[in-house]
């Protein structure tokens, strides 16, 4: 009796569970719903969290914020896409109109023109046409992924990552001992460049080389009493800002620098064949023997200077302010 009663609970449940389904299958399926803007649950209803790559982590994005009026939708970026959100085959779904991808064959144009439909008058984008990444069809999707919080390119520690994938000639500058501080991430390639287009050379963010570097190094600026000529022309005439293996940056070390300017035959105490009874320690008056003062009176033809550095007596070599009367080799001493 107990066997049958149990026999009759499973037929039971069996039953209750398949009319159950039944009606399940014969209710109206519920229409998906719009997750940020009105219209994007057609895209909604198919994409979901499982999607590799995720598409709706869009919805943690600017791009994905209900309460801001300039949010597009899906459509805005990739179309109206209908033969993609209409079809009904069982194999992947034709693209959509505009795709954004590595592998994708909407024209760059067409592509950047969707964003630009934004963004053409924000301050830092304004100057995008003609701009060397524009000319060069360099797509806003190269560099950025709008379906992300995360958009490696706008976070300072990993957007050198973006940048050096096709610059890889200062990727190698910025790992050689003197560098600014882009592989410890602090700071990023778009603090001296705008990458969507500048008045000044090279994307600089600035209208020259030397207002950029003075952003952070105020105390080379000047005017000065005595200003060195290569400075006041352009920074990089000696420094390789990405990197170099010299100290500070410098294209090549000191004399070596220095003397593609200054021809060391003419700098007196630099020409060779040093006699053996030769005081180099000399001084008259507090000055070395190798001082213009010393080498006019006769005293020696040869002097300290000789393989020593530049900047042992030429320390002030972005500019000084000794007297405004003091002698040409004399302007740029400590």
């Amino acid at each position: 009796m107990r066997k049958i009663r149990s026999l009759l609970a499973v037929l039971a449940c069996i039953g209750s569970v398949c009319s159950g389904a039944v009606f399940a299958a014969d209710a109206p399926k519920e229409a998906p719903k719009d997750i940020v803007l009105a219209g994007d649950a057609k895209c909604t209803s198919c994409h979901d969290e499982a999607d590799a790559p995720g598409v709706l982590h869009i919805g943690k994005t600017k791009h994905g914020t209900r309460a801001d009026g300039r949010t597009p939708t899906c459509t805005d970026c990739h179309g109206d896409s209908d033969k993609h959100v209409t079809y009904k085959g069982s194999d992947k779904p034709p693209k959509p109109d505009r795709t954004f991808d590595k592998q994708s064959a909407t024209p760059v144009a067409e592509r950047n023109a969707a964003c630009l439909s934004c963004h053409q008058t924000d301050p830092k984008r304004h100057l995008w046409a003609g701009s060397t990444h524009e000319r060069r069809d360099v797509a806003c999707s190269s560099c950025h992924d709008t379906h992300t919080a995360d958009d490696k390119v706008r976070d300072k520690r990993t957007q050198a990552e973006v940048c050096f994938a096709c610059h890889k000639e200062q990727r190698a500058q910025v790992n050689r001992p003197s560098h600014h501080p882009i592989p410890e991430g602090k700071m990023a390639c778009s603090d001296c460049h705008n990458p969507h287009g500048t008045t000044g050379p090279k994307l600089l963010v600035k209208d020259s080389t030397n207002a950029t570097c003075y952003t952070c190094h105020a105390e080379k600026r000047g005017p000065f009493v005595h200003n060195h000529a290569p400075v006041t022309e352009d920074c990089a005439n000696c420094h390789n800002p990405h990197g170099t293996v010299a100290d500070a940056m410098l294209k090549t070390r000191p004399p070596f620098l220095c003397q593609q300017c200054h021809d060391p035959a003419n700098h007196l105490g630099t020409i060779p064949g040093v006699a053996a009874n030769t005081d180099l320690s000399r001084t008259v008056n507090g000055l070395a023997t190798g001082s213009p003062a010393v080498q006019n009176n006769g005293l020696n033809s040869v002097g300290v200077t000789q393989a020593r550095g530049c900047l042992n007596c030429h320390t002030e070599i972005h500019g000084s302010n000794s007297p405004a009367n003091a002698s040409k080799a004399l302007r740029f001493w400590r």
